[in-house]
């Protein structure tokens, strides 16, 4: 997800290295928050692989600030990455979230409702926090305050995730008269 989010934010703008690291922080921070033991190391094997281009521009005290920015190759590699997110960032709140921080640059809308029909699917599928002889656990038959609160914030969320997306699916890609 790390080199999603990079690729991502400079397909937007060349970015300096502790920008990008504060953007980055900025969309994902409290809930998995980026160390330069991860963020640098990232950086290095994409500009090996030439995803992304650095160079030295002066800064603005006296130290040169290191520049990025997204190479063709690594906008391919951003595009695939989008077209054909891995299962966990479908499934997974915060790395769904990160795909979709950047599924505008995809330019096909029908691959962008695509994307957005696997989150669906996956949310169509019964689950719970808490099972009972392996059935979901619903709210109301939650047996504490704590874990119904859980559970009725996860509905309602839940909720609204399907509205909007079907919303957005139907924008994207409208059915065709017959």
């Amino acid at each position: 997800m790390l080199e999603l989010t990079i690729l991502g934010f400079l397909a937007e703008e060349p970015l300096h290295g502790y920008v990008l690291k504060e953007r980055i922080k900025a969309l994902t921070g409290h809930v998995r928050p980026v160390s330069d033991g991860a963020l640098y190391p990232a950086i290095s094997r994409l500009v090996a692989a030439g995803k992304l281009d650095q160079h030295t521009e002066p800064g603005t005290s006296a130290a040169p600030r290191r520049m990025l920015s997204l190479t063709d190759q690594g906008r391919a590699d951003l595009l695939e990455r989008l077209r054909h997110p891995k299962p966990a960032e479908i499934t997974d709140q915060v790395r769904f979230n990160t795909v979709l921080a950047f599924l505008r640059h995809l330019p096909d809308r029908r691959e962008q409702a695509a994307v957005l029909r696997r989150r669906l699917d996956f949310l169509q599928t019964p689950a719970s926090f808490f099972y009972r002889d392996g059935d979901p656990v619903r709210a109301e038959e939650a047996d504490d305050l704590f874990r119904q609160g859980m559970l009725r914030v996860a509905r309602a969320t839940g909720e609204a995730e399907r509205a909007w997306l079907e919303e957005a699916i139907a924008r994207l890609d409208p059915p065709q008269p017959n």
